[in-house]
């Protein structure tokens, strides 16, 4: 891992600016990275496609806007994932972000149940992704470019639908759900 360290230097004799040096990191303990990374509040989503004619999600909290032009987002899925494959291979998705009273939602999505749609409410986007009902936001999407990252790929889509409510979302924060209120 890359990790550029800035270093106090002089480009004149009025100003400071800093130089960038690199330093190489190769031994973090992996817990401790997920606790740190953990401190950042996250809202919490359910990201969907379909293998087939199978509807196929998982849960994600890595997920966030990219750009209003054109309209991008992004999520990140771990290589190890047994969707992994239908994900890198999908032409498009859908990301549905919970609301406060979906935990059991995320739970449900983040297990290695055999069909994780059984008994929840859902319909079909035009694109063919499968949008849960009660979401407080729904971006229907094609896949874009998908980029390599570490142990996990980053997989950006394009937004060609979208529907939005004022339902307050579901966060997770340190391990814990909690409601993401205004």
């Amino acid at each position: 891992m890359m990790l550029t360290k800035r270093q106090p230097g002089l480009c004149c004799g009025h100003c400071r600016f800093f130089k960038r040096a690199t330093i190489m990191h190769h031994d973090f303990d992996r817990q401790a990275l997920k606790k740190a990374f953990g401190g950042f509040p996250s809202g919490v989503t359910v990201v969907t496609t379909c293998r087939g004619e199978t509807p196929v999600g998982f849960t994600v909290s890595s997920f966030t806007s990219v750009s209003l032009t054109p309209p991008l987002l992004l999520f990140c899925i771990d290589k190890g994932s047994d969707n992994i494959d239908t994900y890198r291979d999908a032409d498009h998705f859908a990301v549905n972000v919970l609301a406060h009273d979906h935990a059991n939602l995320s739970n449900r999505f983040a297990t290695d149940m055999e069909n994780r749609f059984d008994g929840v409410d859902w319909e079909m986007s035009a694109l063919g992704n499968p949008l849960i009902s009660g979401a407080v936001s729904q971006f229907d999407c094609t896949t874009h470019d998908i980029v390599d990252a570490g142990d996990h790929l980053i997989i950006i889509g394009l937004v060609v639908a979208l529907d939005s409510n004022d339902t307050t979302s579901l966060g997770y924060y340190r391990g814990r759900y909690l409601e993401l209120n205004a």
